[in-house]
């Protein structure tokens, strides 16, 4: 089965085509291709409250590309979500009317607590050990994700509007902080120690430069260590010294700071970076749909 998922953030859309197999009566997930394109449509909503034109002409031809793809590999189910910037575009659902014309592809707006959702759908937690509990932290554009799981179940999610591409444009109020922090001291407790689990383009670049060995945890002491040798450098002298894509040198920062800040207030000390994100998520609520319907 070739299922593909297209996440449409507020920094970065993203094509990710799946095959999926069977295996000792298990699905085992085999990745076809993965396509990401930085429409930072946050950019504009953010500041604008409304997608531009230009960026309206690269969803629409973003979309016909996906589109396109999905057919030379012969996609049998897909599910395209738009998250935080395409939420608070006045012109979100005219743009989405423009892709279904243009490129035949239907998206669908989801919410901060659905964007959540889908985050955990990898159940990563469920391969690690029981003796902790777990923390997902999904860091956007536009967003940030928590999820809290212990005891094999979660029993906590919520979205804030806190994301890398509201930071840039200096968007992030104090009460928005105030409210994130208020939130996870009521809510992310247990006997158990919490460990976060993190997911996004950001926190697997920071992982992949601090040498640690995959399955195994980054510490917070490394996050802010890193926080504060970017935080020191110009956007430019990132790019430079790391070989960063400028859409990534700007925001890796801004990211930090929210990790730092969340595994803080919840007395986290380390982090497993498993590489999944918003698409993986798709995938698996997208097989799990499709086998229910079989």
């Amino acid at each position: 089965m070739i299922i593909a998922a297209i996440d449409i953030g507020s920094n970065a859309a993203r094509l990710l085509i799946n095959e999926v197999k069977i295996q000792n009566g298990k699905p085992e997930f085999i990745k076809l291709n993965l396509l990401r394109i930085p429409l930072r449509l946050g950019m504009d909503v953010f500041t604008l409250g409304k997608i531009g034109e230009e960026r309206e002409k690269m969803v629409l031809d973003s979309m016909k590309i996906f589109s396109d793809l999905m057919k030379v590999y012969k996609v049998e189910h897909y599910r395209a979500c738009a998250t935080s910037a395409m939420r608070d575009a006045e012109n979100g659902k005219e743009i989405i009317e423009k892709v279904k014309n243009y490129a035949d592809l239907s998206i669908e707006i989801i919410s901060g607590d659905e964007e959540a959702t889908l985050v955990y759908e990898n159940h990563v937690a469920e391969g690690l050990d029981k003796d902790f509990a777990y923390l997902y932290v999904d860091v956007g554009g536009g967003s940030t994700e928590l999820t809290f799981y212990e005891n094999d179940k979660m029993v906590y999610e919520k979205s804030f509007n806190i994301g890398t591409i509201r930071l840039l444009n200096n968007l992030v109020t104090d009460d928005n902080w105030k409210e994130m922090k208020e939130e996870i001291k009521a809510n992310i407790s247990s006997k158990k120690q919490i460990v976060a689990i993190g997911s996004g383009g950001n926190i697997n670049k920071v992982f992949s430069m601090s040498k640690t060995k995959d399955g195994k945890p980054m510490s917070i002491a490394y996050l802010k260590k890193a926080y504060k040798e970017f935080n020191d450098l110009t956007v430019e002298e990132r790019m430079t010294k790391y070989g960063f894509r400028q859409d990534r040198a700007d925001v890796l920062v801004h990211a930090l700071k929210i990790y730092n800040f969340v595994m803080h207030w919840a007395d986290i000390n380390k982090i497993f970076v498993p590489k999944i994100s918003v698409a993986d998520g798709l995938i698996h609520n997208i097989y799990e749909r499709v086998s229910g319907e079989e």
